[in-house]
């Protein structure tokens, strides 16, 4: 007896097809309504606020305590080879290239995202969405575009805060805790890290997570199942999806920007 029929393999196949082009449909939409999103700012500052603000928090803690561990650790790995006063050039570079954007975007998506799909499923649920389209309005246009762009905009700006804050938090430990002279700790990053290539990979980097973890999230809220268990389960798949999408485009960025 067969565990498993061609006829299976076919259905699950096509299902997988059709969720795939759902996906590709709704992200081109998203792009393509982008003049509707300047027409409507205040739906758009909304947004940034709603996930912007309300993320700050944890955003700016973690990035302060990963600025701490990254001196604590940078210190006892340098001062094998007696460069310990490179310290501030190695935490601005462990920030700006990988931890600010890679952190930055997975608390994201744990905050902002869980928001996000929880909202929109629970739109979904209450047959909100049904009724606008009933009335001859787009949810897409009126819910989707300015929270897809909102939060675009605002995980950069949380990345930055993220990379500034663990920066202080790494002088905290060099020079206050530690003794490392503050003039050394600011030269070498200063001289170490380049604000274009740097900072610039990381504005990119954050970017592309912003497009990313919010599309997720919203993807997954909009063709959420109407019922409590299917929006629990829809937000489940945001965090997962997300996380495993950034870590995995992580990866990809890097290898290009550092090939190129």
């Amino acid at each position: 007896m067969s565990w498993w029929r061609p006829s299976d393999v076919g259905l699950a196949a096509r299902s997988q097809l059709a969720d795939a082009g759902l996906a590709a449909r709704l992200f081109w939409r998203l792009i393509q309504l982008f003049p509707a999103a300047l027409q409507r700012p205040g739906l758009v500052r909304d947004q940034v606020h709603f996930l912007g603000n309300y993320s700050l928090a944890i955003i700016a803690v973690s990035g302060l305590f990963v600025g701490f561990v990254m001196a604590l650790q940078g210190y006892y790995t340098l001062q094998d080879f007696g460069s310990t006063e490179a310290l501030g050039q190695l935490v601005a570079l462990s920030l700006l290239r990988e931890l600010g954007p890679v952190i930055t975007a997975l608390l994201f998506a744990g905050r902002a995202g869980t928001s996000l799909t929880a909202e929109i499923g629970l739109m979904r649920a209450g047959e909100q969405l049904s009724a606008m389209e009933m009335m001859a309005v787009d949810p897409v246009r009126r819910i989707l575009v300015p929270r897809f762009w909102a939060g675009v905009i605002a995980m950069p700006v949380l990345s930055l805060v993220f990379n500034a804050v663990g920066v202080i938090g790494g002088w905290v430990v060099a020079v206050p805790m530690i003794g490392l002279d503050g003039g050394a700790f600011w030269s070498q990053m200063q001289g170490g890290v380049d604000i274009f290539s740097d900072l610039g990979n990381s504005v990119i980097k954050s970017l592309v997570f912003g497009f990313t973890v919010t599309f997720v999230a919203l993807l997954q809220g909009y063709t959420a199942k109407p019922t409590p268990e299917g929006v629990s389960r829809a937000t489940t798949r945001t965090v997962v999806m997300a996380s495993l999408a950034v870590l995995a485009l992580d990866f990809v960025l890097t290898a290009m920007m550092f090939s190129i």
